[in-house]
């Protein structure tokens, strides 16, 4: 049971939780936290999420803000376009200085 100060959880935001391990890193999911406002999330989050190992960078979002793709809508969505074939990989072309510099 909640003491009458505290806020039950059900009512508190929900935020997803994306960290950087290293400096060059993407940022990946690493879960979700509930809190009342973002500067407490990125505290929860720095609390809960960074004791597992280095964290160079936290980031969180609320998860209502987050837009995302429609599962039914997944074909026509990212299907390529038949009227702009240019865009396609096979009309990029590389050179020896673009592998060179992919290199660590």
């Amino acid at each position: 049971m909640n003491a009458p100060h505290q806020q039950p959880d059900d009512q508190w935001d929900l935020w997803e939780v994306f960290l950087q391990e290293g400096e060059n890193e993407p940022h990946t999911h690493a879960g979700s936290i509930r809190a009342a406002d973002a500067e407490n999330a990125l505290q929860n989050a720095r609390d809960v999420f960074s004791r597992r190992g280095a964290v160079k960078n936290l980031w969180i979002v609320r998860s209502r803000d987050i837009v995302a793709t429609v599962p039914g809508d997944t074909a026509s969505f990212f299907e390529p376009g038949s009227d702009k074939v240019y865009r396609h990989p096979q009309f990029y072309r590389f050179t020896l200085a673009d592998e060179l510099w992919k290199k660590p």
